[in-house]
């Protein structure tokens, strides 16, 4: 196993490790929620319940399908399974926009109706503060272990904790205009959560279908990738380096000018150091080189 793949997979170890707190902790905030909103009459306390649930639901999809991504290559799957992670991703992001448009268009139609615009109860605003200190208290937990772990995965998993907290904050602010005497506040806060839903089905939607259709590396990331090589002794130029992301990962071949004087064996040395050097130092799972003569 390469340093790359085995760093992949301690990442995706670690990452699941964590996700599972994060599944654990929301799955009783969904209950907590959905129940008091129900029962306090509060459509932004049910509509952030939902947003929870969508958050788990993501989770455990993610869960249930690492393992999967992370199989050898086989016969039917010459370059691995990584792409699974990337066809979750769009599945999840359709469903989240599902979900968003009907808590909208649920949530506008009770504002068209006079009988549907009610005070809650002061229930729900206790319960709402509850959610948003313990959602902040995940979000550093999450945080804290990414930073050692050092991966971008984790981190964005952590600030994807920090926007739940941000829609329990929006919830929260609605009940207390509700409780004043604007009773449409807390219809208004359910929309915005649904618009936040929305935006997260998007954002998964557009990277999935992005990466399912072979999306290059960002340029930074494509320039590092390119001085890494450049920077292995013997390499004189390099071109056409492309590459594609998979999952987490990237997958990349590139063209590496070395002396024309060299044999054979001394040219596929060269190449074999810049692979490794790419392997070991950035996300790219796999790197196939070619060797031009300068």
């Amino acid at each position: 196993m390469s340093d790359s793949l085995a760093n992949y997979v301690r990442k995706r170890r670690v990452a699941n490790k964590s996700t599972w707190t994060s599944v654990i902790v929301n799955f009783f905030l969904v209950i907590f929620q959905i129940v008091v909103g129900f029962f306090s009459k509060s459509s932004g306390l049910i509509a952030d319940g939902f947003h929870t649930l969508s958050d788990m639901l993501s989770d455990l999809i993610v869960l249930i399908t690492s393992k999967k991504s992370l199989n050898p290559p086989d016969e039917d799957h010459n370059y691995g399974h990584y792409r699974y992670e990337n066809a979750v991703g769009l599945f999840l992001g359709v469903f989240l926009l599902i979900v968003g448009s009907a808590m909208i268009w649920n949530s506008g139609k009770k504002l068209d109706d006079p009988n549907q615009i009610v005070t809650v109860h002061v229930a729900a605003l206790y319960a709402a503060i509850i959610c948003l200190l313990i959602k902040e208290l995940l979000f550093r937990y999450l945080l804290n272990i990414a930073k050692r772990a050092n991966s971008s995965l984790l981190l964005a998993n952590a600030w994807h904790a920090r926007s739940d907290a941000a829609s329990s904050l929006v919830v929260a602010i609605g009940i207390i205009f509700n409780l004043l005497g604007y009773q449409s506040f807390d219809l208004i806060a359910a929309i915005i959560v649904g618009l936040m839903i929305l935006k997260m089905g998007w954002t998964f939607s557009y990277a999935a279908i992005h990466a399912l259709t072979d999306k290059a590396a960002d340029i930074d990331e494509v320039d590092k990738i390119k001085k890494t090589i450049l920077d292995t002794p013997g390499v004189i130029n390099v071109h056409d380096l492309r590459t594609r992301q998979v999952g987490d990962g990237i997958i990349a071949d590139v063209h590496i000018e070395v002396k024309s004087t060299l044999t054979v064996a001394e040219g596929h040395a060269i190449a074999v150091e810049a692979r490794n050097r790419v392997m070991s130092n950035h996300r790219v799972l796999n790197l196939m080189t070619h060797i031009d003569p300068a």
